[in-house]
């Protein structure tokens, strides 16, 4: 958590590696971008139970080795997800999907 913290008060880009189907929920402010300002350009969020400085050049990436990952609704509606692996299983879900 200290190296989230970091990366987003220094607005570099962070890269989660293999999550799973869960995403931790501390997350959660950082993807619902529930960003807090104050003053002309003062930028909070919080984190836990501490409001951290946020910088605008913050950027999340999430990596999964899941070939079909199914996340919450809510999750999915937050993030932009890109399926890099095609398979003719997998681009069946995704067309499937798409006609529903």
């Amino acid at each position: 958590m200290n190296e989230v913290e970091s990366a987003v008060q220094m607005g570099l880009t962070l890269l989660i590696e293999g999550a799973g189907q869960e995403i931790d929920a501390m997350l959660d402010p950082l993807l619902s971008r529930a960003i807090i300002k104050r003053g002309k350009n003062n930028l909070f969020i919080k984190l836990g139970t501490e409001e951290i400085d946020y910088d605008p050049k913050f950027r999340l990436f999430i990596q999964t080795k899941l070939s079909n990952p199914h996340y919450k609704p809510e999750t999915a509606a937050q993030c932009t997800i890109i399926n890099f692996i095609v398979t003719e299983s997998g681009l069946e879900d995704q067309l499937l999907a798409l006609v529903v």
